[in-house]
């Protein structure tokens, strides 16, 4: 009954979906729409929850249980177990799909923003839901069924981060679908105002944050897992996991730039749109079998339809872009390119966006034409006067090639096996060599970028005086201290493997890290004196510091991967009963061998008692367990002793039981909590930025006076997801003198 009920449930969710889509196209009305969406949603949880129903009782008639279930399997580690395997996972990605498409389509605003945007996202999902039947479908019955089955992979019911890794990293990968959506609905319309900016840069806000934890623990999983003692490896699926990371960076910058023009612009959809085909791109290599890795599917058959999807996907989208970006225009532009200055102000220059044709400089980053640069044209802002856009720019620039050259390096083996029939393989060391130097550049433009007022092309030297003096301090405190030395090159990019030497490349990154935790101290300081005690109450004070907090996370991250990956000390040897061994200020002593064996594994541990500084420190017990019924390689089990400074890593790769011997390997990484406390600070910040969508606008922004400013403004409707009104523009004398234009957006950001 559970194979009839399953299947029923995603062909009816896969209708449903087709229905809403034909209905958010305009063949129904709005209820239709809506109803048939969460309908499709619906069908997609009951999907959900008949499989987890079958993994929860065992029962081994369901195809998918019976090669994943277990009746020793802890019940946590059973019911993540729908995501060990192609079929559940995409049970997952539907359901995570389709309620992210529930959710933009529950607001209150119409136009045809909306409409394309929601019939481009019921499309996917009845793709997706038609996918997992047709090719993947765990609901298929077991003519003889097992008695028992093998349980998950062994790999993923050693720790409990992966019952909340992957379901974040879809999380994080479809919340992307609906910027995609909203940009080319942008294209399609041929324009979009502030509020498909603010839409989209508020999902795309929410997949960043969610991305981040969920990489932040997948690194964790693969510290404490794995047994190798890092946490990234370059990994083609873990690649395709920081590829679309890169991306919705760039994105949220230039959608913060775009949002203050009240415009889109070109390269910010094209930005907006790239991140759900990268994240299709990532599905495709972990499910498709194209790629051999631990966090890969490599026995699949759902690689042709991926594959299928995606090529269509990046075909329409690039299509689009090719056809529609020169068209693009905001909300209240008049056709034939003229910006908020020529619309507004006839050819005089606008004091927030230069006029067409104008030489004039732009306040805060060019909208349209002049010689200053073509908003339009440029992501973010342009060299003329405009010194924050200038570095907001460059550094959308460096993330996007970033990304490039990540995503080359991963498809290059492809590429070459396809063509040529040779097999390749793209290491760790080109990754370091292209994007660490890029890494380090944009800390310098995190730092500095902040601290460039309005109209200025550059921060006064007071302002950098600070930051800079931190990160000399940071560089010659540590050069000459205990982690100097110059006399190897440093294995640096965030391997976290052992024996990497202390190069000068980890000492440029603390002092960078310092610059740009001073100067977000600055920036911070600077906002809180000038708002006061209640500035976090205020949204635009609170999206500030939240930004200010993702920078200073960053800055961590950077930090911490610095002295990991160069500073790591380790040791190895076998040991009998009694021996000891050093590593990094710590002696390690084996006491014995203990053997346990559970409901369906077998484990044997080496007990090491652990001394510092000649005093006793703990008890670790490294180990190594065996799943019989799996047939899977044993897994080795590393014990961890966490400090707030480094963490012991021990690890045991051969036990001889007859003797009591084990092959010992005991690694000290440094600031290793930094790293994990680094995520978190991005995730809050994160969260702290994120607009709410239902907030209530100011009185006076939606009556029409300011308290303090005195000017007078339109009520004009509000428009959300899909919205296409103007926005409201007061008019008042400007002192500033000719040729600054007298309208300027109410309820703007504050400057």
């Amino acid at each position: 009954m559970k194979c009839l009920l399953g299947t029923l449930a995603l062909w009816a969710g896969a209708a449903g979906s087709v229905v809403a889509a034909l209905a958010w196209a305009g063949l129904a009305g709005r209820r239709t729409a809506t109803a048939a969406t969460a309908a499709a949603s619906g069908c997609a949880a009951a999907a959900f929850a008949v499989l987890e129903w079958a993994l929860l009782t065992r029962d081994f008639q369901v195809g998918f249980v019976a090669r994943n279930g277990g009746r020793g399997v802890p019940s946590y580690y059973t019911f993540t177990s729908l995501w060990s395997a192609v079929e559940g996972s995409l049970v997952l990605w539907a359901l995570v799909l389709t309620g992210c498409a529930l959710v933009a389509g529950l607001g209150r605003d119409e136009g045809p923003h909306r409409r394309i945007a929601m019939a481009v996202l019921m499309t996917l999902c009845a793709c997706f839901l038609a996918l997992v039947p047709l090719a993947a479908n765990p609901f298929r019955e077991v003519a003889a069924p097992p008695a028992d089955g093998p349980g998950p992979n062994p790999l993923l019911r050693g720790h409990p981060l992966m019952g909340i890794h992957p379901p974040l990293l879809y999380l994080g990968y479809l919340a992307l679908a609906v910027p995609f959506a909203l940009g080319v609905a942008s294209l399609v319309a041929g324009h979009a105002g502030r509020p498909v900016v603010r839409a989209m840069r508020r999902w795309t806000l929410a997949a960043w944050a969610a991305l981040t934890a969920g990489i932040m623990l997948g690194a964790w999983w693969s510290y404490g897992v794995l047994g190798w003692g890092g946490y990234w490896e370059w990994d083609p699926v873990e690649n395709a996991s920081i590829v679309p990371w890169f991306t919705a960076t760039a994105s949220l910058h230039s959608l913060a730039v775009r949002d203050r023009h009240g415009s889109l612009g070109p390269w910010s959809a094209a930005l907006a749109a790239a991140g759900f085909p990268l994240a299709l791109l990532g599905t495709f290599l972990t499910r498709g079998g194209a790629v051999a890795s631990v966090h890969s599917f490599t026995r699949s058959a759902v690689g042709p339809p991926l594959l299928g999807i995606l090529t269509a996907t990046l075909i329409a989208t690039c299509g689009l872009l090719v056809w529609r970006a020169g068209r693009l225009r905001g909300a209240g532009e008049v056709p034939g390119g003229a910006g908020r200055g020529t619309a507004v102000g006839g050819a005089s220059g606008d004091g927030r966006g230069a006029s067409a044709g104008s030489a004039r400089g732009d306040g805060r980053g060019t909208l349209v034409g002049g010689a200053c640069g073509d908003g339009h044209g440029t992501p973010v802002g342009n060299a003329c006067g405009d010194g924050r856009g200038t570095l907001v720019g460059a550094g959308v620039a460096l993330l996007v090639t970033l990304a490039f050259t990540v995503l080359l390096g991963t498809l290059y083996p492809l590429v070459v096996k396809v063509l040529v029939g040779a097999d390749v393989s793209v290491g760790p060391p080109y990754f370091n060599r292209v994007t660490v130097p890029l890494a380090l550049a944009l800390l310098v433009l995190m730092a500095v970028a902040p601290l460039v007022p309005p109209n200025r092309a550059w921060p006064p030297l007071r302002r950098l005086a600070w930051p800079v003096a931190a990160g000399a301090a940071t560089v010659a405190t540590l050069g000459f201290g205990r982690f100097g030395g110059f006399g190897s090159p440093g294995g640096f990019g965030g391997s976290g493997g052992p024996g990497g030497g202390h190069g000068p490349l980890p000492l440029v990154a603390f002092g960078l890290g310092a610059f740009v935790l001073a100067a977000t101290a600055l920036r911070v300081r600077e906002v809180a004196g000038r708002h006061g005690p209640a500035a976090p109450v205020r949204a635009s004070v609170r999206r500030r510091l939240g930004g200010s907090a993702v920078h200073a996370g960053v800055a961590l991250a950077a930090v911490a991967i610095a002295g990991s990956s160069a500073y790591t000390h380790d040791a190895r040897g076998r040991l009998e009963p009694g021996d000891t061994l050093w590593a990094g200020g710590y002696v390690l002593r084996l006491d014995g061998v203990e053997r346990r064996r559970d409901a369906d594994a077998m484990s044997v541990a080496a007990r090491v008692s652990v001394f510092e500084d000649g005093r006793p420190a703990g008890t670790l017990r490294p180990s190594i367990t065996f799943y019989p019924a799996s047939g899977a390689p044993p897994v080795g089990v590393p014990a961890v002793r966490t400090g707030p400074l480094a963490d012991l890593y021990v690890t045991v790769s051969e036990v001889d039981p007859a003797d009591g011997t084990a092959v010992l390997r005991a690694a000290v990484n440094p600031l290793m909590a930094l790293l994990w406390t680094s995520g978190a600070v991005m995730v809050l910040g994160a969260l702290a930025a994120l607009p709410r969508p239902g907030a209530r606008r100011p009185r006076w922004a939606r009556w029409g006076r300011h308290p303090r400013r005195g000017r007078q403004a339109r009520r004009m409707p509000s428009a959300g997801i899909g919205g296409t009104e103007a926005p409201a523009v007061a008019v008042r004398e400007d002192p500033g003198g000719p040729g600054v234009d007298s309208r300027e957006t109410v309820g703007g950001p504050a400057r």
